[in-house]
């Protein structure tokens, strides 16, 4: 190979492999001598980036991973480790390109809100300090003294801001979750509401106050009251607009992940599109299985193997669409019996599935038996020789890395675990003496996409795309489409109906009933 490959440290036949890396010896030498020899147009059309540092553990090719496999491939090949190279082609970096220019552009209009919206906060808590302050500095001499009650009046206005400065920060100056494609209209209508208000709150100052010059300080101070009041009603308001009125469900959202069909159900108040396309978003990271593409493919292998048992010979010259025709109608006739290879290859999958857990599971109890035993052993070593978590979990990862590799092989999970997330999730359960269930749980059954690392997600920017207007509300029968590179979110939104509970009122003597019994008895 022409590209120089960096030997890593190997671990118990976990290998890391890529399109370019080197083959096992098995193999065979002359199968990667020069491959970039014979296609020269993919190198001089394509661009080569080094791997990142967090490799998968098992590899990416979901090849590698379809079920004939041999179940003793661990132990007749020959691996080797290293940084590989990837490529990839001129249109995934004009992507990239396109995709780095839209953040930018996303970060400035988010800090330009952010900005807008400091720069008026800061004007509404110094306009009453101001209105009090400017006459004190621009007609001291003229304005009558301030008695107890203007004085009362000082304290008024300081707690107020501070119970102001603390409902603002609470409300409005929190980390914002995601950039949405359009401003959210209540609070736009509020920012404008305040500007509107201090503005006019300014004007009335200017004319009645600093060009008449009042020497009335205590009206002055009670005029610098009511703008505070008039700010903690509008604080008010923004609870109710921005939190209070989302909380009544009004509205149930169906989920559909348009590549495996998975869905959930979700109630929502009244929302604009674009914020219930977020609260859809965040239940998915929480919800919905990790979307793993390898688990598509078996179904593609299938129909791809259906159809190139197809052989159409042209006998009398017909067209490509003659050709089709046959082939549509061959496929018909096997229709009958591809139900049945489904049937056994589901089955036969079933069975290697039960098989290469019940392996996992015993390695991982034995493993765990043997740190209580080494614990046991710790526990009469002087406190320096005593062995850390990371050490442990380094100690017995070799005896359970095989079974946990063709595990997760056959489940198709090896792409979101690396060795190193492994490493630290057993060293976790070390830490907190944790049973070998616990242990596993992450890794027999998929779980949720936020237990993953951000690298394997496959969906961190979405496109929403709706008939309707984002910044409209949901309305029954709304459908949008939250769409990221491998797959699409189709949402569906019902009306929650109106329902009309009767009440039906039961005499309690109506339960009432008397026991006759006979006297006289037959002999």
């Amino acid at each position: 190979m022409s590209a120089a490959m960096d030997t890593e440290s190997t671990y118990s036949g976990y290998s890391h492999y890529s399109g370019h890396s080197k083959k096992a010896h098995r193999q065979g030498r002359d199968r990667h001598k020069s491959p970039r020899s014979k296609d020269g147009s993919r190198s001089e059309k394509s661009v080569t980036i080094q791997t990142p540092p967090a490799e998968p553990l098992l590899g990416n090719d979901a090849s590698r991973a379809e079920e004939g496999q041999d179940d003793n491939w661990g132990e007749t090949t020959t691996a080797i480790t290293g940084t590989s190279e990837h490529s990839i082609s001129q249109e995934d970096i004009a992507r990239i390109s396109k995709d780095l220019e839209d953040s930018v552009g996303l970060d400035c209009k988010r800090y330009l809100g952010l900005t807008v919206a400091a720069v008026l906060g800061l004007l509404v808590f110094l306009t009453p300090i101001a209105f009090i302050l400017l006459p004190q500095i621009l007609w001291r001499d003229d304005l009558e003294p301030c008695g107890t009650v203007c004085e009362g009046l000082f304290i008024s206005v300081a707690f107020k801001l501070l119970i102001l400065l603390i409902g603002t920060w609470a409300l409005f100056f929190r980390q914002p979750k995601a950039d949405i494609p359009r401003v959210f209209v209540f609070r736009a209508l509020l920012l404008v509401l305040i500007f509107l208000f201090v503005f006019s709150y300014w004007l009335f100052y200017g004319v009645r106050i600093l060009d008449s010059k009042d020497t009335n300080y205590q009206g002055i101070v009670q005029y610098a009251v009511s703008l505070v009041d008039a700010l903690l009603f509008i604080h008010y308001l923004a609870i109710v607009l921005l939190e209070l009125r989302q909380l009544q469900p009004m509205f149930t959202v169906k989920v559909v992940r348009s590549t495996d069909g998975e869905s959930r159900y979700y109630s929502l108040g009244h929302l604009s599109i674009q914020r219930a396309a977020l609260v859809v978003l965040e239940n998915y990271y929480r919800d919905f299985a990790v979307y793993n593409p390898a688990l598509l493919t078996a179904s593609k292998s299938r129909a791809a193997k259906h159809m190139a048992g197809l052989k159409v010979y042209n006998v009398d010259g017909n067209n490509a669409s003659g050709q089709s025709r046959a082939m549509i109608a061959a496929a018909a006739r096997r229709r009958d019996s591809s139900h049945n290879e489904l049937y056994y290859e589901e089955a036969d999958h079933e069975r290697r599935v039960r098989k290469r857990r019940a392996r996992l599971v015993v390695a991982v109890e034995e493993a765990f038996t043997h740190i209580k035993r080494l614990q046991a052993e710790e526990q009469q070593k002087a406190p320096g020789e005593m062995m850390d978590p990371r050490e442990a979990a380094q100690a017995i990862f070799p005896s359970m890395a095989r079974a946990l590799q063709k595990y997760l092989r056959t489940t198709r999970q090896q792409q979101y675990h690396s060795m190193e997330s492994i490493l630290q999730h057993l060293s976790f359960c070390i830490t907190n003496n944790m049973t070998p269930k616990a242990f596993l749980e992450r890794y027999l059954s998929p779980g949720p996409t936020l237990q993953y690392d951000r690298d394997r997600w496959f969906s961190k920017h979405w496109t929403l795309v709706s008939e309707e207007a984002v910044t409209s509300g949901l309305q029954d029968g709304s459908v949008f489409v939250l769409k990221c590179l491998d797959f699409s979110l189709v949402v569906n939104v019902k009306k929650i109906p109106f329902i009309k509970l009767s009440e039906e009122f039961i005499d309690p003597k109506s339960h009432k009933f008397v026991l006759r019994l006979q006297s006289e008895t037959s002999v």
